[in-house]
Parts: structure tokens; C-alpha cells; sequence
């Protein structure tokens, strides 16, 4: 195993990450910082599929506290309301930021002020964007940014383990696999950013890019640390469906298309979102969602299977002229948006659970830092459209700002690994080497459909208990499932193993989440006990992965640190929140 040391060790290189870079650079000068990747910097992850925008409260007639409340409602109460507050407190900032320091360019209005459209569960039209391909503009201009400064990259090495010196107290570094030969690499580092990112890829229907794996949830539940709200899984509700054979099912038709007015119809062409929500199309995500699924459930589908998002009634050159990236993608696939129907399905989307951490985007373990959706606490039980984004970068800046003064103040060591549990995580990503091949692919598609089957929209009891005894049975095939190790370059088989193992822990965490939860908020709807609990007494499920391999949950309560329940959060008379409380 090669060894070497750096700095900063930054996983992962979507907004989170590479905001953090480029803030670590500018508060610590001279600071070695390195970005690992999975894939290439910049063109992978799942910020740059960002179609929609980014939320930040801007325009006359907004407010901080206003996007505060909608972020809160959408969330069901479960949020960690100092974490939702530096959401929306610092997402204008950031947004500038982007624009003056960063190079991006977002769509104006005649009058020079930025434009922001309309996106589903939020009472003011505060989402910025860049048409509809907002996420390739910001990671460009990041990206550019980071080349411009001497920032080393270790693109397409994937992280394996987080290892703590011998104390378990402080990160000593973490172990990647270098994917262009094989070799195993530890790096040393004083600082450790988390920032993977998340992404549901284990469900039969998802949007997030191939190289997600839930890496970094994996990898901090094995290192002990506490995870938060793994049940909340969001679904966008308009995946393409493309049909059964092509990678282009489950990708996102934006939200902004329900924004504008778009309807969603039936197999047999009559709109039904009233019927569940008088929002109609622009209910949240999660409401959206059940529609869709109930509609399937009850057989008034589209040809394959799904239901029809239709935008000709807003006039095909206005469709074509807003939402130019969509009209090209559904043309790729056969279907005409501005001016015909598409079928559309949910997708699996977002992940609001994710690591427990603090607004410094502190965790746990001294020195580890972790910001973006390897997260959990902003978002509650459900994302807002358009709080995806702006969590990347406000956190990803934060996580800089801290990280800075965390080695400029503190000044740390390099720690010792410890070097038994470095040998023990090489030996664990090494055990399908030694054994004959298999058949993974089977492996997967037995995860994707028990993820959808039980563990997806609606969920029950027994669905539940069944997903963890099909899971147990799926983790102990791969156990036992080798790969062709003759040669470990590019040798994307044994990547897929590793891929299979960390999704299935993950699985199983959802899964145990949800069990623990007995009542239904947000994205998490059990069937057998489809009431949303007492708001006042709300908590969160707080998870762990003990010795013994299996998950503890424990249910802890919310604090309401800013606003109560039944309560709006208000500015005072001179712009300043927090004061004002009324029913």
C-alpha cells in the first residue's frame, strides 16, 4: 500500500466539495489540499444533474424567515432547525458569492434582477437557475476556479474506509483504492472533509449519478459514528419513463415543469393531482409522489406503466424557450414535451438522512468534517426543491471556513493510524479477490426490487421485516460472490462488489429506520400507521452500526430552537427574525 500525507482530504468533488476547497484555500493559505474522486473532477457527482435551481431568498416580498418557515413545513418538524437556519441565512450569500467571486451566470429578468421561479412547496417563487441546466453552470465556473489554484486532485480513486489513529478519538486519514491500477493508497491527512454525497441508487427507479453508491454513509457507519433520519428517502415524482431497457428511465424531468403549470394525467388522460392536494401539481414532493403511485397502484397507468406529464397547454415555443434541456432529452428518448405527452414514474432522488453534524460542519470524530447530502438534520423529512444545491455550497463553504481555523488554531498533528484497523479494512475490500466469480448482477437487481417492493413510497410492517430478511440473504450471496482479480486495473467488477456492499448496509439502515418510525412524515408513509404523530413531541431516529454488525435505532427528540409547532417565525419591524412568534 502506498502511503502519502496532505493537509486537507477533501472526498468527493461536487458543490460541497469543491466549495470547501476553494474556501480552505483563500482562509488558510499555503494549506496542501487534495480533492479525491471517484470519477473526474467535475464531471461526475450529482450536483452538476442539478436541472431546477437553487433556493435563496432575494426578491421583495421574501424573507429569510419566510424561506425558514417553508423549509421547516416542508420538513415535517424533524429538522435540526440551527442546521435549516444556516441553510437559508447563508444561501443568499453564497448565491453571490457564485455569481462575483465564482463566474456563474443565471438567467435575469428584463429589469437586471435575477430571475427565480416557481417550485413546488414553497410559498414565494425564489429558485435561481440557469434555464434548466443550472448544475452544469455552477460546476464549470467551480471547477475552473479550482484548476486555477494549486489544488491536487486524485481523480478516479475511490474512498474505502476512514480510519481513526489508535484512540478512536481523531481521523488519522483514509484508505482509496486507485482505480487506474489497483493500488491501494492510505492518505494521511490533519483534516478530513466527508462530502461524497448520497444518492438512493439502490432503488429500481433513481435519478443520481452511476458512480453513487452511498460510499460515505457506509463508510461512517462502519467508523461508529451516529447517522439521523435514514428513512427519509425523497422521490422526485417525475422520473422519464423510457421504458424497461434503457438507463434513461428514472432520470429527472424537473421540477419546474409542475412549477410553470404543467399537469399530470392518468392513463386515462384526466388530471388527478386534486383529488389528493388542493396545491394540485405543486404539492411538495412527497404528496406528489403517493399520487402518482396511487394512481399506478389502482391501474390508471400510462403504456409503461406510469402517468403523463403534459406542458402543451402552455404553448410549445414558451416550453421550448424555458425548459430547453428537458424538450432535448425527452426528444433523445422519443417523446415530445413541449407539444405532446411524456411518461413520467417516481424516481428515487435525494437522501435527507446522512451523518449527524453540527452548522461548522463539525462531526464525532475530531477532525472529520462533513457537509452536502452525506448529511442529515437540514432538510427534516423532506427537501425542498431547490435547498439541494444551495446545501451543497452553503455547507461546503462552511465546512471550508471551518476547516481553516480548525489547522490555523489548532494547528494538528498528523495522527497515527491505527494500523489493525487498517489491515482489517484493506483485508475486507480484498475478500471478493480470493473467490470464485459470481453472478453480482443478480445480487443487484434482487436490491433494486426489494427496495421498491417494500422499502419505497408506501411502506408497511410487513414489507419492511421482509426487505430485512431479503437483505440478510442478499448480503450474505455477495459475501460469498468473488470477482476475476488477475487484474485490479480499471477492473470495474470488483468496483461494482464494493459498490453492492455499501448500498446493502445502507439498505439495511433505511430499512431499520423505518421500522423504528410508527407514524408517517415527509418522504417516510407507513401505511399502517399513516398519521404524521404529535408535532410537539416530535424526534428524529438516530442510528448506529454496532460489533455485532446490526443497526440500533434510537428515537431522540427535536428541539425547537428557533419556532414551535403551530407557530410562523416573523421579522420585526426592523428586518430582524427570531423575536416575533405568533399562532
Amino acid at each position: 500500500m502506498r502511503r502519502v500525507r496532505t493537509d486537507v482530504l477533501i472526498l468527493g468533488s461536487g458543490g460541497a466539495g469543491l466549495f470547501a476547497a476553494l474556501h480552505v484555500h483563500r482562509e488558510a493559505p499555503g494549506t496542501r489540499i487534495t480533492v479525491a474522486v471517484k470519477g473526474l473532477l467535475g464531471k461526475c457527482g450529482c450536483t452538476r444533474m442539478v436541472q431546477g435551481g437553487y433556493n435563496a431568498a432575494l426578491a421583495v416580498g421574501d424573507s429569510i424567515p419566510r424561506h425558514f418557515m417553508d423549509t421547516l413545513e416542508g420538513g415535517k418538524w424533524i429538522n435540526n432547525q440551527e442546521l435549516a437556519w444556516a441553510l437559508v441565512s447563508h444561501a443568499p450569500l453564497r448565491l453571490r458569492e457564485l455569481e462575483n467571486e465564482i463566474g456563474c451566470f443565471f438567467d435575469r429578468n428584463p429589469d437586471g434582477t435575477l430571475h427565480q421561479k416557481a417550485f413546488a412547496g414553497q410559498t414565494f417563487d425564489r429558485t435561481v437557475h440557469k434555464g434548466d441546466l443550472t448544475g452544469i453552470e455552477i460546476m464549470n465556473r467551480l471547477t475552473e476556479q479550482v484548476w486555477a489554484r494549486d489544488i491536487e486532485r486524485l481523480e478516479e480513486h475511490r474512498a474505502v474506509a476512514m480510519i481513526p489513529d489508535a484512540t478512536g478519538t481523531r481521523i488519522a486519514g483514509v484508505l482509496l483504492i486507485d482505480m487506474h491500477t489497483g493500488e491501494f493508497v492510505f492518505v494521511q491527512a490533519r483534516a478530513v472533509l466527508l462530502a461524497t454525497g448520497g444518492g438512493p441508487t439502490m432503488y429500481k427507479y433513481h435519478t443520481p449519478s452511476g458512480d453513487k453508491s452511498c460510499d460515505g454513509m457506509a463508510m461512517a457507519l462502519r467508523l461508529g459514528l451516529p447517522l439521523r433520519d435514514m428513512e427519509m428517502v425523497q422521490f422526485h415524482p417525475t422520473g422519464l419513463l423510457a421504458g424497461p431497457d434503457t438507463r434513461m428511465t428514472g432520470t429527472v424531468l424537473e421540477e419546474g415543469l409542475r412549477g410553470a403549470g404543467g399537469y399530470l394525467l392518468g392513463g386515462d388522460g384526466a388530471r388527478f393531482m386534486q383529488r389528493y392536494d388542493l396545491r394540485g401539481e405543486r404539492a411538495t414532493r412527497d404528496v406528489v409522489s403517493r399520487a402518482i403511485f396511487e394512481e399506478i397502484r389502482n391501474g390508471n397507468t400510462s403504456p409503461n406503466g406510469g402517468v403523463y406529464l403534459s406542458m402543451s397547454h402552455l404553448g410549445e415555443d414558451n416550453v421550448r424557450r424555458q425548459f430547453r434541456g428537458m424538450v432535448k432529452r425527452c426528444a433523445d428518448c422519443g417523446f415530445d414535451l413541449a407539444g405532446g405527452r411524456v411518461e413520467v414514474i417516481p424516481t428515487a432522488h435525494y437522501m435527507m438522512g446522512g451523518v449527524e453534524f453540527t452548522v461548522d460542519c463539525t462531526t464525532a470524530l475530531l477532525g472529520l468534517f462533513a457537509a452536502g447530502e452525506d448529511t442529515g438534520g437540514v432538510h427534516g423529512a423532506n427537501r425542498l426543491g431547490g435547498n439541494g444545491v444551495a446545501n451543497a455550497t452553503v455547507f461546503g463553504g462552511l465546512a471550508g471556513d471551518s476547516i481553516a481555523r480548525y489547522l490555523t488554531e489548532s494547528d494538528p498533528e498528523w495522527q497515527t493510524p491505527d494500523e489493525e484497523r487498517l489491515a482489517q479494512e484493506y483485508a475486507a475490500a480484498c475478500t471478493p479477490l480470493g473467490l470464485p466469480p459470481g453472478d453480482i448482477e443478480s445480487i443487484r437487481e434482487g436490491v433494486f426490487d426489494t427496495l421498491w417492493e417494500d422499502v419505497g413510497i408506501l411502506r408497511h410492517a410487513d414489507g419492511l421485516y421482509r426487505a430485512l430478511d431479503r437483505l440478510d440473504k442478499l448480503e450474505a450471496r455477495l459475501a460469498q460472490t468473488g470477482v476475476d482479480g488477475s487484474d485490479l486495473a480499471f477492473n470495474l467488477t470488483w468496483h461494482d462488489w464494493l459498490n453492492l456492499r455499501n448500498m446493502l448496509l445502507v439498505s439495511r439502515a433505511i430499512t431499520t429506520s423505518a421500522l423504528a418510525r410508527e407514524n408517517s412524515r415527509g418522504a417516510h408513509f407507513r401505511e399502517d400507521f399513516p398519521g404524521p404523530g404529535e408535532w410537539e413531541t416530535s424526534s428524529f431516529n438516530r442510528l448506529r452500526l454496532q460489533a455485532d454488525g446490526r443497526l440500533r435505532v434510537v428515537q431522540v427528540p427535536v428541539e425547537f430552537t428557533r419556532v414551535r409547532p403551530g407557530f410562523t417565525l416573523l421579522e420585526d419591524a426592523d428586518g430582524e427574525p427570531g423575536a416575533v412568534s405568533v399562532p
